[in-house]
Formats: C-alpha cells, sequence, structure tokens
C-alpha cells in the first residue's frame, strides 16, 4: 500500500490513501473506529486497475477531530469538500459500516456522478434490540442516577467516573467526548427513506453472522434499493475480509 497522504480542509489536516489507476476511480470509505489503511485488501486489489481513494474520516486515523458532535450530514459535507478539493467527479462509491450510512446518504441526493456503489455491511437501519439490551440500558440508567446522588459523589468521587468509563461498547468507551456524542447521534439515525431514492447499482456484501449491522439490514436494503442485488458470505462485521477470495472475486465482477 502506498504511503499516506495530506491535505488541508478549512485549515484542518486530513489524511488519506490515493492509490493506483485506470478509468474508474473508487471512493472508499471506511467504517466506525477505524481508518482507510484497514481496508488495505481492497484498496490494494482494485488499485491494480482503478484508482482507489480512501480518506480516513473526520474523527478517525490521522484525519481531525470535529470541534462538535457531527450527524452523517456532517460527514457527507466533508466528503463533498474532499471531493471537490482532489477533483473527484465521477466515482464507483464503495462503503462500509459507518462508512456505508454516509454513502446510502450521498446515494440519494448525488453530487457526484456514481453509477455503481458497494455496500459492506452498512449501518443506517434502526438496531433491533433484545429484552436483554433494554435490561442493561435501564440498569445503566439507575446505576447513573444512584452514583449522581450527592452524598454518594461524596462518599466514592470516582465511583460514576468508572462507572461510565465501563459502560457501553469498546468503541463507545475509547472514542473521546465529541465522538461519543456523535456516535450516539449517528446510531440514532434512519436511512430507511433514503434507500428507494438510489439510482446506482447497487452490491450488497453482508455476513450471516454479523451481530453489528445483522444481515436482516442488508435484505431490507436490497428490497428497498431499486437496483441492488445481496450476496451473503459466511463470517461477521468484516466479513468481506474473512472471505476475501471470494469477495475479490465478486469485486472484480462488478467494478
Amino acid at each position: 500500500m502506498d504511503a499516506y497522504k495530506t491535505l488541508e480542509l478549512g485549515g484542518k489536516t486530513v489524511r488519506y490513501i490515493d492509490q493506483g489507476s485506470g478509468e474508474q476511480t473508487v471512493l472508499l470509505l471506511h467504517g466506525w473506529g477505524t481508518a482507510a489503511s484497514v481496508y488495505h485488501l481492497i484498496i490494494d486489489h482494485l488499485s491494480r486497475r482503478c484508482r482507489v481513494v480512501a480518506p480516513d474520516l473526520p474523527g478517525f486515523g490521522g484525519t481531525f477531530v470535529p470541534d462538535t458532535s457531527w450527524d452523517s450530514y456532517d460527514y457527507v459535507r466533508f466528503v463533498r469538500e474532499f471531493a471537490e478539493t482532489l477533483g473527484l467527479t465521477d466515482v464507483v462509491l464503495m462503503g462500509h459500516s459507518h462508512g456505508g450510512r454516509v454513502s446510502i446518504r450521498i446515494l440519494a441526493e448525488p453530487f457526484l456522478t456514481v453509477k455503481k456503489a458497494v455496500l459492506l455491511d452498512s449501518a443506517g437501519l434502526p438496531a433491533h434490540h433484545d429484552l436483554k439490551w433494554h435490561i442493561k440500558v435501564k440498569s445503566y440508567k439507575a446505576g447513573k442516577a444512584i452514583l449522581s446522588w450527592k452524598p454518594i459523589q461524596a462518599l466514592f468521587p470516582d465511583a460514576l467516573a468508572n462507572f461510565q468509563k465501563n459502560a457501553g461498547s469498546s468503541d463507545y468507551r475509547q472514542a473521546s467526548p465529541v465522538m461519543k456524542q456523535t456516535m450516539n447521534r449517528v446510531l440514532a439515525e434512519d436511512v430507511s427513506a433514503d434507500l428507494p431514492k438510489i439510482a446506482a447499482s447497487t452490491l450488497l456484501i453482508w455476513g450471516d453472522q454479523d451481530d453489528a449491522t445483522p444481515l436482516s439490514d442488508g435484505q431490507k436494503m436490497e428490497k428497498l434499493i431499486p437496483d441492488a442485488g445481496l450476496v451473503v458470505l459466511n463470517g461477521g462485521h468484516f466479513a468481506f475480509a474473512e472471505n476475501w477470495a471470494k469477495t475479490a472475486a465478486i469485486l472484480d465482477s462488478f467494478i
């Protein structure tokens, strides 16, 4: 993989990969908590015959952290500015997880010419929570209320901070305060209404054991996107990497 490059947007540093050349340009948007380099299998493979451009999205990797919390539309505006700066006009848009959520927003009201799109275990649909999850949330809220009580704070000043530090997913615990707020905002979004607006031919690649964005999400997206096809792989949220040989063949056929 080529070394990262940097550019300035509004006086803030954006780190990105720009690798390969060819008639097609692939714009790749990574998932939450990762960076563009995590997707080296895709980048190295496609860059043999395409130009692949993959930014570290704000809040991740070597790109600036937003000053305030963002939603997916803020990420869309970032991608627009990034694409305009690099002169990108006609791309194959590819997004994994959170990058898929942002891609769907772009595809619904495109500022780029996008004839083909690839969504890998995309986020964007409301989470389906079981009874265990609801009990966990209620327990967290109750624990927070108790530990926020002033007499308890006087006796155990570090208890609330330690309680909150150990709550939530690893991605959430490791995030900065502004990125925790961003995560809360994007997770609350529902892109369902955008899916029928997508004109690009869309390939969906999904893991049958994905517990972050379940296969049922991919099946719903396939039904709502006018020109979409779903490929199901054995594996979890990164099933495309777990089944790389098959994924590479699928991408070569589609792109």
